[in-house]
């Protein structure tokens, strides 16, 4: 692990290397969280593998979070490890439904599935990535199960027909026209 000094002389390192690729940087629990804009992502993680003070050559994860309430909704959340240095590293960006993120297959070729998985359960977008098909749910499968306006019991029902012996497929008809959310937490005014 690197020192709380150590650590304040890498991260002017980082800013000082990549000035205009962080816009923010969250130290808490002993890790580091870089906020980037979705357009340099590809850069800051090149840079983090290759470069000699950084050596992040493993990515632990690759995941999403959909914050529905807000403008920019997803979340991009890349988890890194420098084994050389014993410690880690996460990376955020932020998007909307319409944005999308650069692929980083090339510099993580592991980050494949992890960005497949991304891709069919978010329906974030990664470009230039070389195989961009669903990975977890069905290839006729319609929109993405972990977008928090995705209905709960989704938008087709499967039932098998024992008079007719036959698998009927029908439209999910939903009695409410939206979710609502409550962000509040259930135990906040417990005591």
């Amino acid at each position: 692990m690197y020192s709380k000094k150590l650590k304040i002389k890498f991260l002017q390192s980082l800013i000082k290397k990549l000035p205009y690729s962080i816009s923010t940087v969250i130290s808490s629990l002993n890790e580091l969280t870089l906020i980037v804009p979705a357009q340099h992502i590809y850069n800051v993680v090149f840079f983090l593998k290759y470069h000699n003070m950084c050596q992040f050559k493993l990515i632990s994860d690759l995941t999403a979070v959909d914050f529905v309430e807000k403008n920019k909704r997803f979340e991009v959340v890349y988890n890194f490890l420098s084994i050389k240095y014993n410690t880690r590293i996460r990376i955020k960006t932020h998007l909307n439904e319409l944005n999308s993120v650069e692929s980083i297959v090339k510099i993580h070729p592991c980050a494949n599935w992890l960005e497949r998985e991304v891709w069919d359960l978010y329906g974030i977008f990664f470009n230039n990535h070389p195989d961009l098909r669903r990975i977890l749910t069905d290839y006729g499968f319609e929109g993405h199960p972990l977008r928090k306006n995705f209905p709960l019991n989704g938008f087709t029902s499967t039932r098998y027909n024992d008079v007719e012996k036959i698998v009927v497929v029908e439209p999910t008809e939903l009695m409410q026209d939206f979710r609502s959310f409550d962000f509040e937490s259930p135990w906040k005014n417990i005591e």
